[in-house]
């Protein structure tokens, strides 16, 4: 079975992550795939379990193949297609909106369940502004966030933050919402694998982009 997450709520997307997976399985990195990887990942084996546990983070955007510079690209899902009968359990977590047309057939194909988990449109905008502010004024976009930690999960911001400079990078590919992006990636492993308050490390994040 191959699970497909999407959307901007990254705290229930973890939690049913977990309720799949539970807490030890094997995780890959989208853009670091390539075709037989993914052939793999679907039909290999483990020495330890006859059934693997997989996590896949962002198949899309599709990178060139190896060894060539031109060419569309490689369409990961067109290629996943063909293993849905794959005996593990694979869960695909996509946090890009820029995916490729075999995407679309690849979620109603049979063998895929698709969940996607959102935030409250009024909620994802308010906190959005937030990240807005931050490329402007980032003390004031501390304050901001300030306001919001007795009522919002730090977690879930991580999500919308994510959401929002994939989006402004996809539209304008800059190198600043390319920076803000690997400094958020660096804040989610830190409030993961360390014992400050997540709050810490977001007002830290806010502070970094004002002076990207």
């Amino acid at each position: 079975m191959i699970y497909v997450f999407c959307g901007d709520d990254r705290e229930k997307i973890a939690k049913e992550i977990k309720k799949i997976l539970g807490e030890d399985y094997e995780v890959f990195e989208g853009e670091k795939l390539g075709v037989q990887d993914i052939v793999n990942i679907c039909l290999g084996t483990s020495l330890f379990a006859d059934k693997r546990k997989i996590l896949i983070r962002d198949l899309t955007p599709a990178r060139k193949d190896e060894g060539k510079d031109e060419g569309p690209g490689i369409d990961f899902y067109t290629e996943l297609i063909k293993y849905v009968n794959t005996p593990h359990e694979i869960v695909i977590w996509e946090t890009n909106k820029s995916r490729k047309k075999g995407f679309a057939e690849f979620k109603k194909a049979k063998g895929v369940k698709f969940f996607e988990f959102k935030i409250h449109r009024e909620d994802f905008r308010r906190l959005s502004g937030i990240l807005d502010l931050a490329f402007r004024d980032g003390k004031q976009a501390v304050m901001e966030l300030r306001k919001l930690e007795d009522e919002t999960e730090p977690y879930s911001l991580v999500g919308v933050f994510a959401f929002n400079l994939c989006e402004k990078y996809n539209y304008r590919r800059g190198e600043k919402e390319k920076r803000a992006l690997e400094a958020l990636s660096r804040v989610d492993m830190l409030m993961k694998t360390t014992s400050l308050s997540p709050w810490t490390y977001l007002e830290s994040f806010l502070l970094q982009v004002s002076s990207l």
